[in-house]
């Protein structure tokens, strides 16, 4: 039987609250820095219909923090509950957020910050253990604060990247490790393994409880597929040829003429991209960006493989055959550093595919964490034993085939919202987002 699912967290009260500062301030930070590096106008704007105004985000953000964190935690009043409504994820379509009477940036700033330092009271005289409240226990309501607020952090720099005009953020280049020169891809044994968690303690519903999952054994790529190696599909006709693609992904190319990933335009022989304001080069070895489930589908197809199941990328990236047992990521239980992957937008683009030895699984496969958001080919569904927590909105509601699963994070996510459990999701279609994938395939019974 494999081990549980079980790792050593803090527990007594002042490391949690730091923890839980730390988090807070971080996001925060990151925040700032997206909201003030262009104009009002530039917040105010809509860069894309799929997209919210800047400062609809600013808003939401403190929102959602007055809303769990000063009433439902403390059992404050409500500080504005006019806008309540305006800042509802659910109520208005992104399209539609604009024509919204939205606070404008210095009162959404504002706003913000008054939360944040009426937060930080409560913070201080929270009880994290013996309380019996669920949404406390571990500082739980703080993390998920926290990983709110990441989330839009990523979505926001998403806006920044469909936006025009030149370039309003900069960081520097991953620094390239060695050219990779290991195998293409690794077997994965088959058996049982514990997915998803049930102790790690800012979890999110989704990903609970751990339960058992029976995997047979596969072979999945040692690190995500490549610009050039998606170069090699699409100049082998990929976009122009039925037969990789699903009747659902061919009619949607065909529709909208898509012909690359998304930012990307030929010119002169040579493919170039826009990232962040600045048009460049493709780089070959970077894993391929901004690419919709059916690109990765196809892509997996035309290559005589497939898309790894959520299982198959969960095990590749938990499970350790010789301790057997699921760890917290590839490398072990450790929180993530700068070593082991590229997280936090401490830089605008994923490293050379096969960087971070450090961050690789007991099984040699690389950049599982960090980097590009990788699509599964699974539907997104609930856990066995899975109970929505705190609200149904954050998961239930989108359980079922419309969405297909994404795992590991980008370079755009904090590393308080990622870790070997955490589940992501979006419609086939979609392509803004940072997300890229890697392939897997069955293994040959006579060979394993």
């Amino acid at each position: 039987m494999t081990g549980p699912d079980t790792h050593s967290s803090p527990t007594d009260p002042e490391t949690l609250r730091k923890r839980a500062l730390a988090a807070l301030t971080t996001a925060r930070d990151r925040t700032a820095l997206l909201t003030s590096c262009v104009e009002d106008p530039e917040l105010t704007a809509q860069h894309s219909p799929l997209m919210s105004p800047l400062v609809w985000d600013l808003a939401h953000i403190g929102n959602q923090e007055e809303l769990w964190l000063l009433r439902t935690v403390a059992g404050r009043d409500a500080m504005r509950p006019e806008i309540d409504g305006i800042y509802d994820a659910f109520e208005h379509s992104r399209s539609e957020r604009p024509s919204l009477p939205l606070l404008p940036p210095a009162e959404a700033r504002h706003y913000a910050a008054e939360v944040r330092g009426r937060a930080l009271d409560v913070l201080e005289s929270a009880s994290f253990q013996g309380t019996g409240a669920q949404l406390t226990e571990a500082g739980f309501a703080f993390g998920m604060i926290a990983q709110h607020e990441q989330q839009h952090d990523e979505t926001m720099l998403i806006t920044h990247q469909l936006r025009r005009g030149p370039a309003a953020l900069t960081a520097p280049d991953p620094m390239p490790d060695p050219a990779f020169t290991g195998p293409s891809e690794v077997l994965v044994p088959g058996g049982p393994f514990t997915m998803g968690t049930s102790t790690e303690p800012w979890a999110l519903d989704n990903e609970r409880p751990a339960h058992q999952r029976l995997v047979p054994p596969f072979h999945i790529d040692t690190t995500p597929v490549t610009n050039g190696a998606y170069q090699a599909f699409m100049a082998d006709g990929g976009y122009t040829d039925q037969r990789w693609w699903t009747p659902a992904g061919w009619s949607h190319i065909r529709t909208h003429s898509i012909e690359a990933p998304l930012f990307w335009r030929r010119e002169g022989g040579q493919w170039l991209r826009r990232r962040f304001g600045v048009t460049e080069l493709v780089p070959a070895n970077e894993p391929v960006l901004h690419v919709s489930w059916y690109e990765a589908d196809a892509y997996a197809r035309w290559a005589g493989r497939r898309l790894p199941t959520e299982a198959e990328w969960e095990k590749a990236a938990r499970h350790d055959p010789v301790a057997d047992r699921s760890t917290r990521y590839p490398w072990g239980d450790a929180d993530p550093t700068p070593e082991h992957a590229n997280l936090g937008q401490r830089h605008l683009r994923p490293a050379p595919a096969g960087s971070y030895p450090e961050g690789q699984s007991p099984l040699g496969v690389r950049q599982l964490i960090g980097d590009v958001w990788e699509w599964t080919s699974s539907d997104l569904l609930p856990y066995p034993g899975f109970a929505a927590f705190p609200y149904r909105e954050y998961s239930e509601v989108f359980f079922g085939p419309e969405y297909k699963v994404l795992r590991g994070g980008s370079f755009a996510v904090d590393s308080v919202a990622c870790r070997g459990t955490f589940r992501n999701w979006d419609y086939p279609i979609r392509r803004q987002i940072f997300s890229g994938f890697r392939t897997a395939r069955d293994a040959d019974p006579e060979t394993v």
